[in-house]
């Protein structure tokens, strides 16, 4: 079992959406199905997918596949509620854990190279956060390293890891994805997208 687990982050309730971004159709199948097998083609083991709002169909979505599901009963309260729930859940299953990857299921171009590439960077420069790098900013997907899974169980409800790549800002490596800019939170984003247009 490789010591690199991954997180991903699918409680939200899609208020700006309208519909559930978890289920919207995306290279044949849900983007939640489509996140789920990114991730499990990737070098990394074990995964754990965190959901909240509408859990059940949700679950429908990745029924069969080699993944551990929680359920976040605090996922409304926010984002740092489902990282600590996917932490304690990782953890559990796997004690020995060198890092994780935190990923959201709205980035539509992540893919499994990218994090592959995140963990060869953590390998190469030792560096405690690999962070993806877009639009002047760094964020999600990210890996943290187990010297820092006490602060991911630990934040504030309301904030997410980009949080805590922000305390730790000095330490950061970072890998250039400028499709990370590309996230799905409204109607018209999700349009463009399948209109194959550069979402700004």
């Amino acid at each position: 079992m490789s010591s690199i687990g991954i997180i991903i982050l699918a409680a939200g309730a899609s208020t700006r959406m309208g519909t559930p971004k978890q289920l919207l159709p995306f290279q044949g199948r849900s983007l939640l199905r489509y996140m789920a097998d990114v991730a499990i083609a990737s070098c990394c083991d074990p995964v754990v997918v965190v959901l909240g709002s509408q859990a059940e169909r949700m679950k429908l979505e990745i029924d069969g596949l080699t993944l551990h599901v929680v359920e976040n009963p605090q996922w409304a309260d926010g984002m740092g509620t489902s990282i600590a729930a996917g932490m304690t859940a990782l953890t559990a299953i796997h004690q020995d854990l060198d890092a994780v990857i935190i990923i959201l299921c709205d980035q539509p171009f992540v893919a499994a190279p990218l994090l592959n590439q995140l963990v060869a960077a953590y390998r190469s420069t030792q560096r405690p956060i690999i962070a993806s790098a877009y639009a002047n900013t760094i964020g999600v997907p990210a890996l943290f390293d187990r010297s820092l899974f006490a602060a991911l169980m630990a934040m504030d409800a309301y904030v997410g890891a980009r949080y805590l790549i922000r305390q730790h800002v000095e330490t950061v490596f970072q890998v250039s994805f400028p499709q990370g800019a590309i996230d799905l939170d409204t109607p018209g984003q999700y349009q463009q997208l399948l209109l194959g247009m550069e979402i700004k």
